[in-house]
């Protein structure tokens, strides 16, 4: 029988006791993913700024501005909301979050703006893209080139949906931007972003932007999530005769993005009546945005996941577990029976089957490539080591032909 230590699954590095390998992470250096920027929306004032010129993967933000497209042609006659759309094979193949819709089909208009504001559907978002732009990458361009009509110099769009690329870009100051304007531009439309749910099918999907109906004032209107950008936030909110527009990008997780921005919307209609700092007059909110402090560890959301926590975290505590027969005095009670007398054993409780073998160290891409090979083995109701096997004997056509001498050497 083998025994592995439970305290496994709160450290990602560990040795083993027999021959003391060392198992260890080694996590790609992340960039900076936070920035904030608040305005008031009447008059255009900034009221707090941090990090907002500095550019930032939009995730699902990008989402807006492939409506406000979709907004401009319908205030031209171009599309009604009536119209109905055809899903290409290229829009129902996008990856979550999906309507799951199968090519061929159609999709009203007014459901696919829904779609995007509540259910953030990808497939939907190319569907939008390929109705107005024919192609998708066509699309972008226009979307790029209606960025730089509204101000938002340092944006660029590649896709409709905000899906990872690394070229595609913006900052905390053009979103806000971008939303002022869609506010100015399409207030007719604007309430499609307030809709708490959206009913497609048999399912209804409820809107992602917790803070409309949760926080006095707030009435939209996007939010968004990529492993680089972390939890981004763009809302708006509206009391006492005042409108405050803002964005948060780089969240560790949606609960603090959604805590950072309630106090950033909180901050910005307490500044209302209270006087300019002489120091920065420009920042009429800098004595009160002094109390909102930076969320802690917010750049957390862009490394990758193990038991709920990001990599980094594990990486200075080493942790020691052994492998022993069931009457061996070693055994303690934070530790637990698993069939089996080896390694290998070991490997089929560890608590990613992505973890390498014992004496490797790997970066994130390497992980994340052991984590979608582990998650093809399940689907083929393998384990990975069967799994591996099969590709070796069997290599794509196409693949790397050092990598597949590498498995065969591993063999």
């Amino acid at each position: 029988m083998a025994l592995l230590s439970l305290s496994l699954y709160r450290a990602a590095a560990a040795s083993f006791a027999m021959g003391s390998t060392t198992l260890a992470f080694a996590p790609e250096a992340v960039a900076e993913k936070y920035a904030a920027f608040v305005m008031d929306a009447d008059t255009g004032e900034i009221l707090h700024e941090r990090n907002a010129d500095e550019t930032r993967y939009p995730a699902s933000l990008t989402k807006v501005m492939t409506l406000y497209l979709l907004f401009d042609a319908i205030n031209a006659g171009e599309v009604k909301l009536t119209d109905k759309m055809t899903v290409s094979r290229n829009a129902a193949a996008q990856p979550p979050s999906n309507l799951k819709l199968k090519a061929g089909s159609k999709i009203k208009v007014e459901d696919a703006i829904l779609a995007l504001v509540t259910k953030s559907a990808n497939d939907v978002a190319v569907v939008i893209a390929e109705h107005l732009g024919g192609t998708e990458r066509k699309f972008a361009v226009q979307m790029t080139e209606k960025a730089k009509d509204l101000g938002l110099t340092n944006t660029v769009f590649k896709n409709a949906s905000g899906l990872p690329n690394t070229a595609q870009v913006t900052t905390a100051h053009d979103l806000a931007l971008l939303a002022d304007s869609l506010l100015e531009q399409h207030a007719q439309y604007y309430h499609y972003f307030q809709n708490q749910k959206f009913a497609w099918g048999r399912m209804v999907y409820k809107n992602h932007n917790d803070l409309i109906g949760d926080v006095v004032g707030v009435d939209g209107i996007k939010t968004g999530y990529t492993r680089a950008s972390g939890f981004n936030l763009m809302t708006s909110a509206e009391r006492d005769g005042h409108r405050v527009i803002a964005v948060m990008m780089g969240g560790a997780t949606a609960k603090s993005r959604n805590e950072h921005v309630e106090a950033l919307v909180e901050a910005a209609f307490a500044t209302y009546g209270a006087p300019t700092d002489a120091i920065t007059p420009t920042l009429r909110g800098t004595t009160v945005f002094a109390s909102v402090k930076v969320p802690v560890n917010p750049n957390a959301a862009a490394e990758p996941m193990l038991n709920g926590k990001p990599l980094s975290a594990y990486a200075p505590e080493p942790v020691n577990f052994a492998l022993a027969e069931t009457n061996d005095e070693s055994v303690t009670e934070d530790m637990i029976v698993v069939e089996g007398d080896g390694l290998d054993d070991v490997a089929e409780v560890q608590p990613s089957p992505a973890l390498p073998a014992p004496g490797a160290s790997f970066s994130v891409s390497d992980y994340e490539a052991r984590q979608t090979e582990a998650r093809a083995a399940r689907a083929a109701g393998l384990t990975v080591a069967e799994y591996q096997a099969r590709q070796t004997a069997h290599p794509k056509p196409g693949s790397d032909v050092s990598d597949y001498v590498l498995r065969q050497t591993r063999r």
